[in-house]
């Protein structure tokens, strides 16, 4: 497996580099005469610094209360069931303050979902990438992929339900959209890989991964409705079955 080219999507901005200003200001500290009175003239310029730091962190802690805000309550509620002042109220924000984020409540929930795949692949993914590089039998591959699913769902409860038990496709826009299907040819490439070297059944890669799936949700469904919590030896369990359904 190979996530690379899913981390490029994130929509996470890189920081930006120190201006030519500011690295003659630094390399100034350097020069004699540097601590003369009046040399070091940016430092009247601090207090302003600090205001506009305070006020970007002030401003990342709103953005992140309305994604937290908009997860649990599209949990609970679902997309349409859930109302802009809803999910300002919940975060603690004024209705108005949302679009200073978010020019919607279609782009809010976008960015909600890229979020949330990518920590499912950073969770997932990577950490079946990060042992043999993927390219181990695929008995192995199967069981390390469906514990460490086990292990977010349990984890990351909301993210998983907001992922998995809920129809996105009337509201996802293109970037949401290629993210997935860059998800789905991943998955499908490894099990490509897996029937060339006879270790699964052959048949349509998606109709593999559907019935995977569909039997996780299904377990994870089951343990909500029952209100119980599975044991590490009912995850391997529930493994094994469904490894004998898809092995060649």
């Amino acid at each position: 497996m190979n996530i690379h080219s899913l981390a490029m999507t994130t929509t996470g901005k890189t920081p930006a580099a120190p201006t030519r200003a500011s690295q003659r200001s630094i390399a100034s500290r350097d020069k004699p005469g540097a601590d003369k009175p009046g040399a070091d003239k940016p430092a009247a310029d601090k207090p302003a610094a600090d205001k506009v730091s305070h006020e970007r962190a002030a401003g990342a802690d709103k953005r992140e209360a309305i994604m937290r805000a908009a997860l649990s309550l599209f949990v609970e509620r679902g997309f349409y069931g859930t109302a802009v002042p809803e999910i300002a109220d919940r975060a603690g924000v004024g209705a108005g303050t949302i679009y200073r984020y978010f020019e919607s409540k279609e782009a809010l929930v976008n960015e909600l979902y890229r979020t949330e795949k990518m920590r499912f692949a950073e969770n997932v993914v990577e950490r079946v990438n990060a042992v043999g590089g993927g390219r181990e039998p695929a008995r192995e591959l199967f069981k390390r992929l469906w514990l460490h699913m086990a292990e977010f769902a349990v984890d990351h409860p909301e993210s998983f339900v907001f992922l998995e038990l809920h129809h996105h496709a009337a509201y996802l826009d293109p970037e949401s959209r290629a993210l997935e299907q860059r998800m789905l040819a991943l998955f499908s490439g490894v099990i490509v890989a897996a029937q060339t070297r006879h270790e699964l059944k052959a048949g349509d890669p998606r109709l593999l991964m559907g019935m995977v799936m569909g039997a996780f949700i299904g377990v994870i469904r089951g343990c909500m409705e029952w209100n119980t919590k599975l044991e590490d030896a009912d995850w391997l369990f529930a493994e094994r079955c469904m490894w004998e359904a898809i092995r060649a």
